[in-house]
């Protein structure tokens, strides 16, 4: 759980981007969220050489390289370790002109697998904090929050996730942390399921199921190939919003999943139709009333309704996304149940009979 004094240590930060002159929730979630992951790779960075130090080898792997890069300036000078102590204007230099250009082009290839999903979705990466005096505020107050324990990382995310809670221009709706625990639950995911999102967002969802095996299955991780299975094939999310997809993959990542597939896609687009059963667990919340590029839809689901509604599409893409014996557990306005034209008829008779 996350204190009084983190939650207030938060606030600070927001409102300290509040009076900066950044008043888009998102983009506030946002650069938070590149700082965060700039922090964490600091940290790898440490346990790798404390690693190499302690069996006296030369390290591993190398998130920051050696030397100097093209304008001669010490990658060493990239770690948040180090950059914290500069003055404000020579940290805004370094953050904005040496460090976001190594993360959007050298990162994932330096990084090679490990945190390469996050690596991924950092090549549009956007600096776009305004002062040398901003920057330095938000890391002075960032360094002070506790980030060592998985559980308080993982909070103090979802704390971060909240203030965003208002419906985005997308759709995306923030779904209750209760609900969906309540659906994680009903749904008991096993340690050899492939979990689906088609429309993750946040990726509360996939977030959730990993907590939940976490907790009911305490040896998971203790098994080499389970341990595999969980941190790279267990869970998918996709979604067709860049800031999500980074928001999401980040939330995974401080909840303690290396690399999950999160990726972007239009879930009901013909382009995405080769997925057939590939999932044995769905959990969704998909957009209802969103907008919907009819051209572009993929054909196999207007054959199972010909609709322009996309919760009915989005019903019947799980239903092909299931293998056989999959399970699904998926919110849905009450017009599913009640609307009466031919593409509700029709999709109500497959949830029943097939």
């Amino acid at each position: 759980m996350i204190t009084g004094d983190i939650k207030n240590q938060i606030d600070q930060i927001w409102n300290a981007f509040w009076s900066g002159g950044i008043a888009n929730p998102l983009e506030v979630i946002e650069q938070i969220t590149y700082l965060l992951f700039i922090r964490r790779l600091d940290d790898l960075h440490t346990l790798e050489e404390n690693k190499a130090n302690r069996l006296r080898q030369p390290m591993a792997r190398r998130i920051f390289p050696e030397g100097k890069d093209a304008k001669g300036r010490p990658y060493d000078d990239y770690r948040w370790s180090r950059f914290k102590h500069f003055a404000p204007a020579d940290m805004f230099a370094l953050v904005g002109e040496h460090l976001f250009p190594y993360l959007r082009a050298d990162l994932a290839r330096q990084l090679g697998n490990g945190d390469s999903t996050y690596a991924h979705h950092m090549r549009d990466a956007r600096f776009t904090i305004p002062t040398p005096a901003l920057l330095a505020k938000v890391v002075d107050l960032l360094d002070a929050v506790p980030m060592e324990d998985r559980d308080t990382k993982g909070d103090v995310y979802e704390y971060m996730l909240g203030k965003i809670a208002s419906a985005g221009q997308n759709g995306q709706f923030r779904t209750p942390r209760h609900i969906i625990r309540l659906m994680v639950e009903l749904t008991a995911p096993e340690p050899l399921d492939v979990i689906c999102d088609p429309a993750c967002g946040t990726a509360g969802f996939l977030v959730a199921a990993g907590e939940y095996l976490r907790e009911h299955h305490p040896n998971l991780l203790h098994d080499a190939a389970l341990n595999e299975h969980f941190h790279h094939w267990m869970f998918h999310g996709f979604d067709f919003d860049n800031t999500m997809l980074r928001i999401g993959s980040m939330n995974m990542l401080l909840h303690g999943v290396d690399s999950p597939d999160i990726r972007y896609r239009d879930s009901l687009a013909q382009d995405h139709a080769g997925e057939e059963e590939k999932y044995t667990l769905v959990l969704a919340n998909p957009p209802f009333a969103g907008s919907l590029d009819y051209e572009n839809t993929a054909k196999d689901l207007l054959q199972i309704v010909k609709t322009k509604k996309t919760e009915l599409l989005f019903l019947a893409l799980f239903l092909r996304l299931l293998k056989a014996g999959g399970r699904a557990a998926v919110i849905v306005p009450d017009g599913v149940l009640f609307g009466s034209s031919k593409a509700h008829r029709e999709l109500r008779r497959m949830l029943v009979e097939d």
